[in-house]
C-alpha cells in the first residue's frame, strides 16, 4: 500500500483527530484471539476500561451503548466486537464470517489467513484505524464508528484488500485472489491485490468501484459508488490510474490509464479521465477537462472535506 507517516495528532476534550495528511494513531497492534486477563473478562467492562488504542476503544464504547439500548443486538455486538481484545482481531473474525463459503472455505481457516496477513503486516491495521476515522469525520449518515465497522461494505472491502495486499506482497498470489474474489462477490467492490492504497480512504456507498492492479491510491483519498481506476487496453505492465493525496472521485467516473490525479484533485461525477490532472485541478466532463484549480491548506482537500460543488472555480 502506499506509503502511511506513522503520527498521531492529539486533540482537545480527548476527541479522536482528524485524519488529515497522515496524521495516524501509533497503536500497537495485535491479531491473536487471545484469553482476556480476568479483570476485563466482562464484555461490558472491557469496553468501558480503555485499552490505549483510541480508535479502537471509540468503536467499542459505541458497540456497548448500541447493546445496552437495543437488547437484540447484545450478542451480536459481543461477538464481534465487545469480547474482541484488538481491532485486527474483530477485523478478522468479522471478514471471515462474511467471506467464507460453507462446505469449501470454512470460517476458522479464513479467519486465520486474515489474522496471519494483519499480524504480518501491522501497517495495514494503522492504515485501518484512519479509515475508521475517515469515515467519522467525512460521512454524515456514519454516527458511530462501530457502524462503519459492522455495516460498510466500502470499509470491510478495503480491510478486506489490505489483507490481500498483504498476501500478495508475500508473494501469495492464489490466496490473495482468493480474498479479491469473494469480496468483489459480496461487497460488489473489485479491487486488484496488487493495488497499493494509502491511509485514510472514504470509499462511499462504494457499489462497482474496480480498482486495477498497478494502481496506486494516496493519503486522505474519498471515492464514491461506481468509481473505475482501470486501463485502457490489452497492454501489460504499468498500466493503472496513480492517485495523490487528499483527491474527490465523484460517482460514476472512470479514470484510465496510466495516468496522475494531482493532490487535492477533483474528479467530477461522472467524469471520463484519459489524461493527467494537475494537482488542486477540478475536472469535470467527458472526456474530461479542466476548470479551474485552487491552492488548499492540507483541511481543505477535497478528499477531506467531500465538497463536490465547483462554483467557485473559473474557467
Amino acid at each position: 500500500m502506499a506509503a502511511c507517516v506513522d503520527k498521531w495528532h492529539p486533540t482537545h476534550a480527548g476527541r479522536l483527530s482528524r485524519p488529515i495528511y497522515r496524521y495516524l494513531p501509533d497503536c500497537t497492534t495485535t491479531t491473536t484471539d487471545r484469553a482476556m486477563p480476568a479483570a476485563a473478562a466482562s464484555p461490558a467492562s472491557n469496553a468501558r476500561a480503555g485499552s490505549g488504542d483510541e480508535v479502537w476503544d471509540e468503536v467499542r464504547a459505541g458497540a456497548q451503548a448500541d447493546a445496552d439500548s437495543e437488547p437484540i443486538l447484545r450478542k451480536f455486538y459481543g461477538d464481534l466486537v465487545l469480547s474482541r481484545p484488538s481491532l485486527e482481531s474483530a477485523l478478522a473474525a468479522h471478514l471471515s464470517a462474511k467471506l467464507c463459503v460453507p462446505g469449501a472455505l470454512p470460517q476458522d481457516a479464513l479467519r486465520d489467513l486474515l489474522a496471519g496477513a494483519l499480524s504480518a503486516h501491522p501497517e495495514a491495521g494503522r492504515a485501518a484505524r484512519a479509515d475508521l476515522l475517515a469515515a467519522r469525520d467525512r460521512d454524515p449518515a456514519c454516527g458511530r464508528m462501530v457502524h462503519c465497522f459492522l455495516y460498510y461494505k466500502g470499509f470491510l472491502a478495503l480491510q478486506a484488500h489490505r489483507a490481500a495486499h498483504a498476501l500478495w506482497s508475500d508473494g501469495r498470489a492464489a490466496a490473495a485472489l482468493l480474498l479479491q474474489s469473494r469480496a468483489s462477490e459480496v461487497f460488489g467492490v473489485d479491487i486488484h491485490p496488487g493495488a497499493r492504497i494509502g491511509c485514510g480512504i472514504l470509499f462511499d456507498h462504494a457499489t462497482g468501484v474496480v480498482i486495477g492492479e498497478t494502481a496506486v491510491v494516496g493519503n486522505d483519498v474519498s471515492i464514491l459508488h461506481g468509481v473505475t481506476l482501470g486501463g485502457t487496453g490489452k497492454e501489460s505492465g504499468d498500466r493503472h490510474p496513480k492517485v495523490g493525496d487528499g483527491v474527490l472521485i465523484g460517482a460514476g467516473a472512470s479514470v484510465l490509464g496510466n495516468v496522475r490525479i494531482g493532490n487535492g484533485a477533483k474528479i467530477g461525477a461522472g467524469a471520463v479521465v484519459l489524461r493527467d490532472v494537475p494537482e488542486g485541478t477540478t475536472a469535470v466532463g467527458n472526456p474530461a477537462k479542466a476548470i479551474g484549480k485552487k491552492a488548499r491548506r492540507p483541511e481543505e482537500q477535497p478528499g477531506v472535506t467531500m465538497d463536490q460543488g465547483w462554483s467557485d472555480y473559473v474557467i
